[in-house]
């Protein structure tokens, strides 16, 4: 189990990451384009601001969340777009400030919570630990979009570590939110990192995926196809799981053409 402590420490780095590139831009910058279809940066931001509202209710207003989930399943195609769309259209200097303000009442409310807790969400219950890294996992996806539309590199940091393992552990639910049976046997995943190499999973599993640990969380965050990466499968059920990967709670997503294609 991850430490919160670590996890919240890292997610409040990874926002004011992507803050300083926001933080930075022309009013007419906003508009940029993004990999995302129809999505511009401040489309980017705005659903990072209404997923850290939703995580906000929650952990502190489960009836008020589950009001929102079932405004998520009476349009469950259409109320992601609809929730960024909004957003988008604030001012600049709106959007950025309510984009802060509900980072930090989040933060805030993800370090009072009691030990052991654990909080709705539109996938499978959340600790503390969970919701920050799911919330971090976001943010540098959401971010990485924003990263690419202005033509920048990021360096990678440890901070991928959470990002890999969320992707690792939601396996299973790649699966089942396909409507596919799962493996029953675990995988063993060797991962590259930054500080060096991340393991998850027995050593003497059968089946591996292997290679660099950026690929890996672009790949199951969707921000990359397949064919781009140096992720590698050892056994069908492990090939046929990095076809398929994602770390969001949510329907499949349509995932990334190839480069080129």
């Amino acid at each position: 189990m991850s430490d919160p402590n670590v996890v919240l420490d890292d997610l409040r780095a990874e926002g004011e990451e992507l803050d300083r590139l926001v933080g930075a831009l022309g009013p007419g910058e906003w508009g940029r384009g993004t990999a995302a279809s129809g999505w511009s940066i401040a489309h980017q931001i705005a659903h990072l601001a209404w997923t850290d509202r939703a995580a906000l209710l929650a952990v502190t207003d489960a009836v008020a969340f589950a009001a929102e989930v079932e405004k998520a399943a009476a349009s469950p195609e259409t109320f992601v777009d609809e929730g960024a769309e909004a957003g988008a259209r604030l001012e600049p200097g709106e959007l950025l400030a309510t984009w802060r303000r509900g980072r930090e009442r989040l933060a805030e409310a993800l370090v009072a919570a009691p030990a052991g807790a654990r909080f709705p969400w539109y996938g499978p219950p959340m600790s503390t630990a969970s919701m920050a890294t799911g919330r971090l996992m976001e943010t540098w996806a959401h971010g990485q979009d924003v990263w690419d539309a202005l033509g920048r590199t990021r360096e990678p940091t440890d901070r991928l570590r959470h990002v890999a393992r969320i992707g690792v552990r939601a396996r299973d639910f790649a699966f089942a939110v396909r409507g596919l049976a799962a493996p029953a046997e675990e995988f063993r995943v060797e991962l590259t990192g930054p500080s060096g190499l991340w393991t998850y999973g027995p050593e003497d599993a059968a089946q591996r995926v292997t290679g660099p640990a950026l690929d890996f969380c672009l790949l199951v965050t969707q921000r990359i196809h397949r064919s781009d990466t140096a992720v590698r499968a050892h056994g069908p059920d492990a090939d046929r799981w990095l076809d398929i990967a994602q770390a969001f709670a949510g329907p499949a997503g349509p995932g990334r053409a190839p480069k080129g294609a």
